[in-house]
Protein backbone atom coordinates (compact mmCIF):
# COMPACT_ATOMS: atom_id res chain seq x y z
CA UNK A 1 0.00 0.00 0.00
CA UNK A 2 0.87 3.46 -0.09
CA UNK A 3 -0.26 6.69 0.53
CA UNK A 4 0.33 8.36 -2.71
CA UNK A 5 0.20 5.99 -5.30
CA UNK A 6 -2.73 3.51 -6.15
CA UNK A 7 -3.61 1.19 -8.62
CA UNK A 8 -7.74 0.65 -9.68
CA UNK A 9 -9.23 -1.78 -12.46
CA UNK A 10 -11.86 -1.09 -15.08
CA UNK A 11 -12.23 -4.34 -16.14
CA UNK A 12 -9.37 -5.62 -18.19
CA UNK A 13 -7.14 -2.08 -17.39
CA UNK A 14 -5.23 -1.01 -14.95
CA UNK A 15 -4.89 2.57 -13.53
CA UNK A 16 -2.25 3.94 -11.79
CA UNK A 17 -2.77 7.31 -10.14
CA UNK A 18 -0.06 9.63 -8.95
CA UNK A 19 -1.61 10.98 -6.32
CA UNK A 20 -0.63 13.66 -4.25
CA UNK A 21 -2.01 16.71 -5.96
CA UNK A 22 -1.49 19.56 -3.83
CA UNK A 23 2.48 19.34 -4.78
CA UNK A 24 1.46 18.75 -8.53
CA UNK A 25 2.22 15.17 -7.70
CA UNK A 26 5.78 15.44 -6.70
CA UNK A 27 7.91 12.16 -6.50
CA UNK A 28 9.04 11.99 -2.71
CA UNK A 29 11.73 9.35 -2.37
CA UNK A 30 9.92 7.15 -0.39
CA UNK A 31 7.17 6.96 -3.43
CA UNK A 32 9.91 6.25 -6.14
CA UNK A 33 10.81 3.43 -3.75
CA UNK A 34 6.91 1.91 -3.36
CA UNK A 35 6.49 2.28 -7.20
CA UNK A 36 7.78 -1.11 -8.29
CA UNK A 37 5.92 -2.96 -5.57
CA UNK A 38 2.71 -1.10 -6.44
CA UNK A 39 3.25 -2.28 -9.87
CA UNK A 40 3.88 -5.86 -8.89
CA UNK A 41 0.50 -6.52 -8.66
CA UNK A 42 -0.71 -5.87 -11.37
CA UNK A 43 2.24 -7.10 -13.50
CA UNK A 44 1.17 -10.54 -11.95
CA UNK A 45 -2.42 -10.25 -12.65
CA UNK A 46 -2.93 -12.54 -16.10
CA UNK A 47 -6.22 -10.53 -16.25
CA UNK A 48 -4.64 -7.05 -16.60
CA UNK A 49 -3.82 -6.06 -20.46
CA UNK A 50 -3.28 -2.48 -20.21
CA UNK A 51 -1.73 -0.33 -17.85
CA UNK A 52 -2.44 3.76 -17.82
CA UNK A 53 -0.42 5.91 -15.85
CA UNK A 54 -1.79 9.26 -14.75
CA UNK A 55 -1.79 12.06 -12.00
CA UNK A 56 -4.63 13.26 -9.90
CA UNK A 57 -5.95 16.93 -10.75
CA UNK A 58 -5.21 18.68 -13.14
CA UNK A 59 -1.11 17.87 -13.60
CA UNK A 60 0.55 14.89 -14.03
CA UNK A 61 3.65 14.80 -12.48
CA UNK A 62 6.09 17.92 -11.76
CA UNK A 63 8.88 15.56 -10.74
CA UNK A 64 11.19 14.38 -8.31
CA UNK A 65 10.34 16.29 -4.66
CA UNK A 66 13.45 18.72 -4.34
CA UNK A 67 13.22 18.17 -0.66
CA UNK A 68 14.02 15.04 -1.06
CA UNK A 69 16.90 15.14 -3.67
CA UNK A 70 19.53 15.42 -0.90
CA UNK A 71 18.89 13.34 1.30
CA UNK A 72 21.23 10.61 1.43
CA UNK A 73 23.94 9.77 4.06
CA UNK A 74 26.88 9.99 1.65
CA UNK A 75 28.01 13.91 1.09
CA UNK A 76 30.03 12.77 -1.81
CA UNK A 77 26.73 10.94 -3.43
CA UNK A 78 24.05 13.10 -1.33
CA UNK A 79 21.14 11.35 -4.31
CA UNK A 80 22.31 7.76 -4.38
CA UNK A 81 19.24 6.64 -2.70
CA UNK A 82 16.63 8.95 -4.69
CA UNK A 83 18.77 7.98 -7.62
CA UNK A 84 18.43 3.88 -7.06
CA UNK A 85 14.55 4.11 -6.86
CA UNK A 86 14.00 6.65 -9.43
CA UNK A 87 15.84 4.01 -11.50
CA UNK A 88 14.36 1.15 -10.20
CA UNK A 89 10.52 2.58 -10.79
CA UNK A 90 11.67 3.66 -14.26
CA UNK A 91 12.87 0.47 -15.03
CA UNK A 92 9.60 -1.62 -13.40
CA UNK A 93 7.30 1.18 -15.72
CA UNK A 94 9.39 -0.07 -18.68
CA UNK A 95 9.18 -3.55 -17.76
CA UNK A 96 5.25 -4.20 -17.15
CA UNK A 97 4.26 -6.96 -19.61
CA UNK A 98 1.17 -5.57 -20.88
CA UNK A 99 0.61 -2.16 -23.06
CA UNK A 100 1.57 1.03 -20.81
CA UNK A 101 -0.36 4.46 -21.96
CA UNK A 102 0.62 7.54 -20.19
CA UNK A 103 -2.64 10.09 -19.68
CA UNK A 104 -0.88 13.35 -19.13
CA UNK A 105 -2.92 16.91 -17.93
CA UNK A 106 -0.81 19.99 -17.23
CA UNK A 107 3.01 19.72 -15.73
CA UNK A 108 4.84 16.71 -16.65
CA UNK A 109 8.47 17.86 -15.43
CA UNK A 110 11.86 16.04 -14.80
CA UNK A 111 10.75 12.69 -13.20
CA UNK A 112 7.71 13.31 -14.58
CA UNK A 113 8.92 13.14 -18.29
CA UNK A 114 10.69 9.97 -16.60
CA UNK A 115 7.97 8.46 -16.06
CA UNK A 116 6.02 8.96 -19.24
CA UNK A 117 8.80 8.08 -21.39
CA UNK A 118 9.02 4.50 -19.31
CA UNK A 119 5.59 4.08 -20.75
CA UNK A 120 4.70 2.99 -23.82
CA UNK A 121 2.92 5.04 -25.44
CA UNK A 122 2.28 8.89 -24.39
CA UNK A 123 -1.27 10.73 -24.68
CA UNK A 124 -2.28 14.44 -23.49
CA UNK A 125 -4.24 16.98 -23.69
CA UNK A 126 -3.31 20.94 -25.01
CA UNK A 127 -2.70 21.56 -21.24
CA UNK A 128 0.34 19.30 -21.05
CA UNK A 129 3.63 21.17 -20.26
CA UNK A 130 7.08 18.76 -20.27
CA UNK A 131 10.37 20.16 -19.87
CA UNK A 132 13.37 18.09 -18.74
CA UNK A 133 15.02 20.25 -15.63
CA UNK A 134 18.38 18.81 -14.41
CA UNK A 135 20.32 22.41 -15.87
CA UNK A 136 18.43 24.26 -13.48
CA UNK A 137 19.62 22.17 -10.50
CA UNK A 138 23.16 21.11 -11.04
CA UNK A 139 21.38 17.20 -11.91
CA UNK A 140 23.12 15.07 -14.34
CA UNK A 141 20.65 12.59 -15.85
CA UNK A 142 21.41 9.31 -15.52
CA UNK A 143 22.50 7.55 -19.22
CA UNK A 144 19.29 5.21 -19.28
CA UNK A 145 16.95 8.31 -18.59
CA UNK A 146 18.95 10.07 -21.13
CA UNK A 147 18.87 7.48 -23.79
CA UNK A 148 14.87 7.05 -23.27
CA UNK A 149 14.89 10.59 -24.02
CA UNK A 150 16.87 10.56 -27.11
CA UNK A 151 14.59 7.24 -28.14
CA UNK A 152 11.61 9.15 -28.31
CA UNK A 153 12.69 12.97 -29.55
CA UNK A 154 15.75 11.85 -31.22
CA UNK A 155 19.55 13.45 -30.05
CA UNK A 156 19.27 17.26 -30.79
CA UNK A 157 15.69 17.71 -29.35
CA UNK A 158 16.85 15.93 -26.15
CA UNK A 159 19.95 18.63 -25.84
CA UNK A 160 17.72 21.38 -26.23
CA UNK A 161 15.72 20.03 -23.30
CA UNK A 162 18.38 19.18 -21.32
CA UNK A 163 20.76 22.18 -21.97
CA UNK A 164 17.57 24.92 -21.28
CA UNK A 165 15.51 22.96 -19.04
CA UNK A 166 12.67 25.06 -20.60
CA UNK A 167 9.12 23.86 -21.22
CA UNK A 168 7.37 22.74 -24.30
CA UNK A 169 3.94 22.82 -25.05
CA UNK A 170 1.43 20.18 -25.80
CA UNK A 171 1.54 20.69 -29.28
CA UNK A 172 5.50 21.08 -29.81
CA UNK A 173 5.77 17.78 -27.84
CA UNK A 174 3.90 16.05 -30.30
CA UNK A 175 6.20 17.22 -33.09
CA UNK A 176 9.24 16.15 -31.59
CA UNK A 177 7.78 12.86 -30.92
CA UNK A 178 7.49 13.12 -26.67
CA UNK A 179 3.83 12.32 -27.05
CA UNK A 180 1.75 10.29 -29.45
CA UNK A 181 -1.85 12.01 -29.33
CA UNK A 182 -2.91 15.28 -28.14
CA UNK A 183 -6.88 15.25 -27.82
CA UNK A 184 -9.44 18.07 -26.63
CA UNK A 185 -9.76 18.17 -22.65
CA UNK A 186 -12.84 17.29 -22.76
CA UNK A 187 -12.29 14.11 -24.68
CA UNK A 188 -8.84 12.90 -22.74
CA UNK A 189 -9.71 10.42 -20.80
CA UNK A 190 -12.99 8.99 -22.93
CA UNK A 191 -10.32 8.64 -25.65
CA UNK A 192 -7.79 6.72 -23.55
CA UNK A 193 -10.54 4.54 -21.78
CA UNK A 194 -11.23 3.44 -25.85
CA UNK A 195 -7.91 3.15 -26.92
CA UNK A 196 -6.76 0.83 -23.99
CA UNK A 197 -10.18 -1.32 -24.50
CA UNK A 198 -8.65 -1.74 -28.36
CA UNK A 199 -5.24 -2.93 -26.77
CA UNK A 200 -7.16 -5.13 -24.47
CA UNK A 201 -9.00 -6.75 -27.35
CA UNK A 202 -5.88 -7.50 -29.07
CA UNK A 203 -3.65 -10.54 -28.98
CA UNK A 204 -1.61 -10.03 -26.00
CA UNK A 205 1.15 -12.66 -27.55
CA UNK A 206 1.67 -10.17 -30.19
CA UNK A 207 1.66 -7.34 -27.57
CA UNK A 208 4.32 -8.91 -25.30
CA UNK A 209 6.50 -9.76 -28.63
CA UNK A 210 6.49 -6.30 -29.61
CA UNK A 211 7.49 -4.87 -26.22
CA UNK A 212 10.22 -7.54 -26.30
CA UNK A 213 11.47 -7.27 -29.74
CA UNK A 214 11.76 -3.36 -29.52
CA UNK A 215 13.80 -3.69 -25.86
CA UNK A 216 16.03 -6.22 -27.38
CA UNK A 217 16.68 -4.16 -30.84
CA UNK A 218 17.10 -1.08 -28.12
CA UNK A 219 19.66 -2.88 -26.24
CA UNK A 220 21.46 -4.04 -29.89
CA UNK A 221 20.12 -7.48 -30.45
CA UNK A 222 18.27 -8.71 -33.53
CA UNK A 223 14.99 -9.75 -31.80
CA UNK A 224 15.10 -12.57 -33.29
CA UNK A 225 15.44 -15.15 -30.49
CA UNK A 226 12.41 -13.26 -28.90
CA UNK A 227 9.84 -13.03 -31.60
CA UNK A 228 10.31 -17.39 -32.45
CA UNK A 229 9.60 -17.38 -28.98
CA UNK A 230 6.30 -15.54 -28.96
CA UNK A 231 5.30 -17.18 -32.70
CA UNK A 232 5.60 -20.52 -31.41
CA UNK A 233 3.68 -19.52 -28.18
CA UNK A 234 0.95 -17.75 -30.40
CA UNK A 235 0.83 -21.06 -32.69
CA UNK A 236 0.77 -23.55 -30.04
CA UNK A 237 -2.02 -21.84 -27.82
CA UNK A 238 -4.20 -21.47 -30.74
CA UNK A 239 -4.17 -17.42 -30.95
CA UNK A 240 -2.90 -17.47 -33.97
CA UNK A 241 -5.47 -19.72 -35.33
CA UNK A 242 -8.20 -17.88 -34.07
CA UNK A 243 -6.71 -14.29 -35.07
CA UNK A 244 -7.10 -16.04 -39.11
CA UNK A 245 -10.11 -17.39 -38.25
CA UNK A 246 -11.87 -14.48 -37.32
CA UNK A 247 -10.28 -12.39 -39.79
CA UNK A 248 -12.38 -14.72 -42.57
CA UNK A 249 -15.53 -15.07 -40.85
CA UNK A 250 -15.78 -11.27 -40.11
CA UNK A 251 -15.74 -11.52 -36.75
CA UNK A 252 -14.10 -10.08 -33.09
CA UNK A 253 -11.58 -12.62 -32.36
CA UNK A 254 -12.20 -14.43 -29.19
CA UNK A 255 -8.35 -15.15 -28.24
CA UNK A 256 -7.85 -17.51 -25.57
CA UNK A 257 -6.26 -14.75 -22.88
CA UNK A 258 -4.83 -15.76 -20.27
CA UNK A 259 -2.52 -18.41 -21.44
Amino acid sequence: MSAHLAVTRDGPVAVLTIDRPEKRNAMTARMWAELPDVLAGAAADPTVRVLVVTGAGPSFCAGADIGDLLGGDDPADPMADVRRHNLAAQAALREFPTPTVAMIRGHCIGGGVEIAAACDLRFTDPTGRFGVTPAKVGIVYAPSSVKALIDLVGPATAKYLLFSGEQIDAATALRTGLVDRVVDPADLETEVHRFATVLASRSALTQRAVKEVVRALEGGGDGAAEAARWYRKTVSCGELAEGVAAFGERRPPRFPWPV
